[in-house]
């Protein structure tokens, strides 16, 4: 498992190893060298000409060294499913988390024990969530763990056998899905092609396109962009805007590759 204990060498032992650099947060000593400084600067470099590029429907979450790994556990061929649905399953988590922050509030004041008046927010009612089969649900849960009580509702998309245009077999959502914001579901963007079909079902049941958060795990430029250009008034929440993106996930999570 990811974070598990290791066992320091014994630096009594008599026996030389490689000396192995370690990055740590907030290091102030200029002296110790970075090893890892220019693979994460330049991935930095790169999430910030795509996301500049791309505009403000583009929304990264603030990378760091935690996201970082689970990213690099979901993307190695070496990880045990058990690990990977673990890390895949706690980056979901972040990603709900910080789509719930795109979502509307309003302030209130509420009493504490001790009788005093504390003024807080709350979440605006009218929220649910949609996943596009099958590798969005695996979000779900990671949803219901933030908001017990969310609607949520599937998209079954699938690529046609004869044209291999996008088509859609299966849609069930709340009856007055038009009044709400949604959360759409999809891990992997990979040519945004099953996000945009589905985009399409969602405004013919009369979501409006600037209501809709996408939150996404991986995206490729190209899908984040057809996805823009499609729908301008989308926001897409992912944690990485990478040309390769681990395309494996749905297979691996729910294992079946």
């Amino acid at each position: 498992m990811p974070c598990h204990n290791q066992q320091m060498n014994n630096v009594n032992s008599g026996q030389e190893h490689p000396m192995k650099q370690v990055r740590f947060a907030n290091n102030s000593d200029s002296s110790v060298p970075d090893v890892l400084s220019n693979s994460g600067s330049e991935n930095v470099s790169i999430q910030a000409e795509n996301q500049e590029s791309l505009g403000p429907q583009l929304k990264l979450l603030p990378l760091n060294d935690q996201i970082r790994e689970l990213q690099t556990i979901i993307r190695d061929k070496s990880t045990s499913r058990g690990d990977f649905v673990f890390c895949a399953d706690r980056l979901i988590r972040l990603v709900v988390e910080e789509g719930l922050n795109q979502l509307p509030y309003s302030e209130c004041t509420v009493t504490t024990p001790t009788g005093y008046k504390y003024d807080g927010v709350k979440f605006e009612r009218g929220n649910c969530g949609v996943s596009i089969m099958r590798s969005g649900e695996a979000m779900e849960q990671g949803l219901r763990d933030c908001c017990r009580s969310i609607r949520i509702g599937k998209i079954l998309i699938q690529s046609d056998e004869e044209t291999q245009k996008a088509k859609v077999y299966y849609a069930k959502f709340p009856p007055d899905i038009y009044r709400r914001k949604v959360l759409l579901m999809y891990p992997i963007l990979s040519t945004g092609n099953t996000v945009i079909e589905a985009v399409r079902v969602l405004i013919e049941h009369g979501v409006q396109p600037r209501h809709i958060i996408l939150l996404s795990l991986f995206s490729t430029p190209h899908g984040a962009k057809s996805i823009i250009q499609e729908f301008p008034d989308i926001t897409i929440l992912t944690t990485e805007v990478h040309p390769v993106a681990p395309t494996h996930f749905g297979q691996r999570y729910f294992g079946t590759d």
